[in-house]
């Protein structure tokens, strides 16, 4: 159960509510945005700027679902496996392969730049001080400037995302299958 009351459409000031709405196209994320809703500039803000990215991105949908499945595996984080891994089968990875994302090295719904998503969300996550420049190569070979900035930033946002809603124990929405991030 939610550590905070979960917040509606209705509870925002009446400038957000069309927000609200852009956000329910995202997803069905309504128990952490009514969190969030608690500090309007906070929902502003968040979900003005995922929407903008969904609307304008750079990265192809199957890199972010994978960064942000792989990123939500490591921090172990329920919500956001529940909500992006069937994104990700949507993308062409099954439930089975998404589970397994984290062995990337010899996964086979996985191609090379697929590999190096995985491997980058990783760095990211876990080893940002000690990246070295040659990932950087391979990440130019596949991306642009733009979508690697995207890139890195989805990474680290979602890595925030699983630390909010897992302290604050966000229930994952009667729509959303639950599925286990924990190994």
């Amino acid at each position: 159960m939610s550590r905070v009351s979960i917040k509606t459409k209705n509870d925002l000031p009446a400038e957000l509510q069309p927000l609200w709405d852009k956000m329910t196209t995202y997803g069905a994320f309504e128990n952490q945005a009514g969190v969030m809703a608690h500090r309007p500039p906070i929902f502003k803000h968040t979900w003005s700027l995922l929407v903008d990215l969904a609307e304008s991105g750079t990265l192809s949908k199957r890199h972010l679902e994978i960064a942000l499945v792989a990123v939500s595996l490591l921090n172990k984080c329920d919500y956001c496996v529940s909500h992006h891994a069937p994104k990700l089968a949507i993308q062409g990875v099954s439930e089975a392969g998404a589970e397994r994302l984290l062995d990337y090295k010899d996964h086979p719904e996985l191609d090379a730049v697929d590999k190096l998503v995985v491997e980058y969300s990783v760095a990211v996550n876990n080893n940002w001080s000690k990246t070295r420049d040659e990932i950087f190569t391979r990440l130019r070979d596949h991306f642009s400037e733009a979508q690697i900035v995207e890139l890195t930033w989805r990474i680290a946002l979602c890595g925030a995302f699983n630390r909010f809603t897992d302290i604050l124990q966000c229930d994952i929405e009667p729509s959303v299958p639950a599925r286990e991030a924990a190994e």
